[in-house]
């Protein structure tokens, strides 16, 4: 066990997962804070994107889920696990049964030697849901607290941040699209920005999120979803027509297109395609429970305060207006010639200084 004197520089945590999305949030505030991080990946030669650390803080290794020889090496010297592994597509190898219903509980097995186990679900996580996705999610996190009792879960909502897959994808759909068939319009949901729920995970890596609980993590905000491709459209300055797709029609459309992109080995855009099970889950709200709520089992709980999309989103998609985000008559600013370049003074507010200028003031000959 970590004794009371040994400092983050002294533990190390293996974090599955850790290169994507969230986990880059992730490895990057565990390395703030001093941790050694092991970061489990099916290609390390390719893991260059990793946040940087210290010399030798953050180290790419190999190890697939598929293989327990891997994985257990991945652990042997973790003194804490956090699993972020998850998929919201079956393709190829990569099936919903191994990596969210499996593998969780295998990962707490071998890791028998960490003091604390970690695991990332989601909101909507149901054993009775009709989605394949949900249904594997409260499979993965029942049979982790078998096998670990104590293990934190955490269920986000809608991530959101820079390179997340939601309001990027909803801001390509609209450069894209004239009109928007949208499945589950009117579906709730409590977008939580990717860098909240990072610090929530660390704090369970400090220890002091009590284990052997569920935590749902929301944002400040309940949105649905016709509400978020608004936002979406106002930031990006798109104006484009959104037509709620009914359930049923969801369903079919979702079983075509995932067919056509199997058969067509992925070549669809990502952005088109909302598979029958993704359709179905859109069907749900998905929205901190009131029993989260009322325990404390939320963000807020955990001493966090959640931060708003409009603090972050607007960032990083201004690169989807038609100008982009170097328009000139936008981002220019009133005014005038810099002071020290103007031929004579602004007035008593000017900082008019020509004798610290290099070269003539404009209309100016070098010779004046």
């Amino acid at each position: 066990m970590i004794g009371a004197l040994r400092t983050p520089e002294q533990q190390t945590v293996t974090v599955f997962g850790g290169s994507g999305f969230l986990g880059r949030y992730v490895v990057s505030r565990l390395a703030e804070r001093g941790y050694r991080v092991l970061v489990p990946t099916r290609q390390p030669n390719l893991a260059n994107f990793l946040p940087l650390g210290k010399v030798g803080q953050i180290n790419p290794i190999h190890a697939n889920l598929r293989n327990e020889d891997s994985v257990a090496h991945a652990v042997a010297r973790a003194d804490h696990v956090v699993n972020l592994v998850g998929i919201l597509q079956e393709t190829g190898r990569q099936r919903f049964d191994t990596l969210q219903a499996k593998a969780p509980a295998m990962i707490a097995r071998l890791a028998k030697n960490a003091v604390s186990i970690i695991h990332v679900s989601a909101i909507g996580a149901d054993a009775n849901s009709e989605s394949a996705y949900a249904l594997s999610k409260a499979e993965g996190e029942a049979a982790l607290l078998q096998e670990r009792p104590d293990a934190v879960i955490l269920r986000p909502s809608l991530m959101f941040g820079p390179g997340d897959s939601s309001f990027n994808r909803f801001a390509t759909l609209a450069r894209m699209l004239p009109v928007l068939p949208l499945p589950g319009a009117e579906t709730r949901f409590q977008p939580i920005y990717a860098g909240d729920v990072a610090e929530a995970i660390v704090r369970a890596v400090d220890g002091v999120v009590p284990g052997g609980r569920v935590y749902e993590l929301g944002g400040p905000e309940i949105r649905t979803m016709r509400q978020m491709m608004e936002f979406v459209l106002k930031v990006t300055e798109r104006k484009r027509v959104i037509i709620p797709m009914p359930g049923k029609i969801a369903r079919v459309q979702g079983s075509v297109l995932g067919t056509l992109d199997r058969l067509t080995l992925g070549l669809i855009p990502n952005e088109l395609v909302t598979t029958r099970d993704q359709a179905i889950l859109l069907e749900t709200d998905n929205v901190v429970s009131e029993d989260a709520l009322r325990e404390g089992r939320t963000l807020q709980g955990l001493g966090l305060t959640p931060t708003t999309i409009e603090a972050i989103v607007p960032s990083y998609l201004l690169r989807f207006r038609r100008t982009g985000q170097f328009d000139l008559k936008r981002n220019a600013t009133p005014g005038n010639t810099p002071d020290l370049l103007a031929p004579r003074s602004g007035g008593p507010a000017s900082d008019f200084h020509p004798e610290r200028a290099t070269g003539p003031a404009v209309g100016q000959s070098s010779s004046h």
